[in-house]
């Protein structure tokens, strides 16, 4: 590569002769942003083989996207599996229930609730669930099993054409090991009635071929008063034959939950002394779920590039009993409800890569298909202590979606890197409703051009501009509705389809050896805000909004042994219908931080420092009122007394803050409140807990 400034003067030259070129390949380009071939190749190389991303910023098409690898994963302390999330910069990953159930995500100026407008993928299968009983794109990480990551490949906004539903605020993909390099043996103990045990192994088998297999069981009763009793358990087994060119992998996933919550709970209640920050309203409140999953992905090394395919299919089942609003509806048997879904899940994609030359320009194009089937059960129902009462509605909703794409870059100068793309998308639903005037059929598409440039040398300092429509889809009963289920009201129906648009200017640099940083200033614009309603349960179509926003991230390695990470984010989300009721997003976050530092002063110890804070969020429109902000610290350290044996110490909420995980602003009705009344209702961060691990390598 010649450096920039040696081609600065002829380089300026060859770049007003190809100008016309460069533009007009930009503007019929398609697909998203993505980094030649080579270049790609090498920097993936480098984390899979090393377990850690030496640059996590490294190649890449823009400022908001790296590649976070398994040695920088497991010095994370983890309190549930979903905050592994948190590797993404400026992810803040919570609870409001219990932990058999999604977590909630907030990442650049959205509360994305359990997972709408972030696409999580495991193992080559979408997470997010659409059309979901308790919000639309429902992401349940507890199948995870986070000891068997490999790397978590991640992306901000609307810029890569790879990226379909769901994906406005950003995408993971989450990779899984296809082999350990011993079996082991795990054995986790803390308070409140915590364990969890874990064996995984892997054998090599004739023909090139691997076997991993590995079971996790794990039980916690957690810090409330009414113990949570959650009983959680995962499976999974994969087979593995050749490289990671050419070959193919089986995996085969099992998981099961239940446990009873302790939801939000009204402030009132707490400052009267009726109950404590750990207690529950309705002790009945919890739930069950099942995941049962089996992904084959398929790839192949071209002359040219490559080749890859996945299919999967997956069986799901939920029934979650939750009581928000506690004697609001009905004072006398109270406001439980449960939401049930219990699907099927089909799909597959197929890439082909293709680097080569567009005249003497390097060049390098992606095209794919994806598709998707769900066949879902869905509904709601009226409960008294778990048993059905009522039903408000019981619906089958069939739901299709195909999407295909095309993504191109091509290098004209060596310091200058021309991204562009385009991605069409057709989603159909078939609604089978128990009131049969909320039936039908709905069918939506949409087309998503995507834009960009990178001037600069990848890996060094390089400037990014780039631009991009997505989309999310809304639930497929609200399509064909007609009738509000619980009022009878008309109801009006959602859009299937709603675009967002979102451009970004970024800079990455590289300063000094070993000190990387990165700094993007970004714009989004949504046609319709996905809103959960703390009071219904759910998730609901809102209206339009903007946010305008900038991140700066760090990445520092002053020694060897010595490692820093820091993110910032900084977020103004707005409303922009100019609605009296005021511009303001409830939930939405406008500022995110996160300071990382991890040591390994030798072979036998290592150790990781976690500080992350989520700033203050308006809970009404009109910013009235506000959540308190929240600090926490976490920690692990390990130490390996012998080759053989580890022991591991995770350090949660080490201040001992007594913060809120999430609030609401809503009316609710306690027993014996004569009126509603509307006020805070929160969920408390665990107090500080203490974990230790014993792992042993046969």
């Amino acid at each position: 590569m010649v450096a920039p400034g040696r081609c600065a003067s002829r380089g300026s030259q060859r770049l007003r002769d190809g100008a016309g070129r460069v533009l007009a390949l930009v503007l019929v380009s398609v697909g998203a942003p993505v980094a030649l071939a080579h270049d790609a190749a090498t920097f993936l190389a480098e984390v899979v083989v090393t377990g850690h991303p030496v640059d996590a910023l490294g190649q890449a098409d823009s400022a908001s996207q790296g590649v976070v690898g398994a040695r920088q994963l497991g010095l994370r302390p983890l309190l549930r599996p979903g905050e592994i999330l948190e590797a993404v910069p400026g992810m803040v990953v919570t609870q409001h229930s219990g932990d058999g159930k999604a977590n909630q995500f907030f990442l650049r100026g959205f509360n994305l609730d359990h997972g709408t407008d972030f696409a999580t993928h495991v193992a080559g299968m979408p997470v997010n669930l659409p059309t979901h009983a308790h919000g639309h794109g429902y992401t349940d990480l507890n199948f995870l099993i986070p000891e068997l990551i490999e790397r978590i490949a991640w992306r901000k906004g609307p810029y890569h054409a790879a990226d379909g539903d769901f994906a406005s605020a950003g995408s993971a993909r989450i990779s899984l090991r296809t082999s350990v390099a011993r079996p082991f043996a795990q054995a986790t103990f803390g308070p409140d009635g915590y364990r969890r045990t874990l064996a995984a192994g892997s054998s090599e088998l004739a023909g090139d071929a691997r076997l991993l297999a590995a079971v996790e069981v794990h039980e916690a009763d957690g810090p409330w008063t009414l113990p949570q009793r959650l009983r959680r358990a995962n499976a999974l087994v994969s087979l593995d034959h050749g490289d990671r060119a050419t070959g193919w992998t089986l995996t085969a996933m099992s998981y099961r939950a239940s446990w009873r919550a302790t939801d939000q709970i009204p402030q009132r209640a707490i400052d009267a002394g009726l109950i404590g920050r750990f207690d529950t309203i309705d002790p009945s409140s919890g739930g069950s779920t099942a995941r049962d999953s089996l992904s084959g992905q398929w790839r192949r090394a071209l002359p040219d590039g490559s080749l890859q395919a996945s299919v999967w299919a997956m069986r799901y089942r939920l029934g979650l009993y939750s009581n928000f609003t506690y004697a609001l509806d009905d004072p006398i048997a109270g406001d439980q409800f449960l939401q049930r879904d219990g699907r099927t899940s089909l799909g597959g994609q197929i890439a082909r890569h293709h680097a080569g030359r567009l005249g003497a320009w390097p060049l390098a194009l992606e095209a794919g298909v994806q598709v998707r089937h769900d066949r879902i059960r869905v509904g709601l129902f009226d409960t008294v202590a778990r048993e059905v009462v009522a039903a408000t509605r019981d619906d089958l909703v069939a739901q299709a979606n195909v999407g295909a794409y095309l993504q191109g870059a091509v290098r004209p100068l060596p310091w200058l890197r021309a991204l562009g793309g385009i991605r069409a998308d057709r989603h159909d639903w078939r609604v089978t409703a128990d009131q049969p005037v909320n039936g039908g059929r709905a069918s939506a598409g949409l087309v998503s051009p995507k834009l960009g440039l990178a001037l600069g040398e990848p890996g060094s300092t390089e400037l990014y501009a780039n631009w991009g429509r997505g989309f999310h889809s809304n639930d497929g009963r609200g399509t064909t509705i007609r009738i509000d289920p619980a009022s009878g009201e008309p109801a009006t129906r959602v859009p299937g389809l709603v675009a967002t648009s979102g451009e970004e200017l970024g800079l990455r640099l590289a300063p000094l050896p070993g000190l990387r940083a990165s700094l993007a200033l970004w714009q989004l614009r949504m046609g319709s805000e996905l809103l959960f309603v703390g009071d219904a349960g759910t998730t609901e179509a809102s209206r339009p909004s903007r946010r305008l926003g900038i991140e700066a991230g760090l990445r520092w390695l002053p020694r060897a042994w010595l490692a820093i990470d820091a993110d910032l984010a900084l977020t103004r989300p707005r409303f922009v219908d100019g609605d009296a009721a005021g511009d303001r997003i409830p939930g939405s976050i406008g500022r995110a931080a996160s300071v990382a530092v991890t040591v390994r002063p030798s072979t036998a110890w290592s150790a990781g420092l976690l500080l992350r804070h989520l700033g203050p969020r308006p809970l009404v429109e009109d910013g009235a009122v506000m959540s308190a902000p929240t600090t926490l610290l976490a920690a692990r350290a390990a130490w390996r007394p012998s080759r053989r044996t580890e022991i591991l110490v995770d350090a949660f909420n080490l201040l001992d803050r007594r913060a809120s995980d999430i609030e609401y602003f809503y009316v609710s009705r306690l027993r014996g409140e004569v009126a509603p009344v509307a006020d805070r209702h929160q969920h408390p961060v665990e107090p500080r807990t203490l974990r230790v691990t014993l792992r042993l390598t046969l």
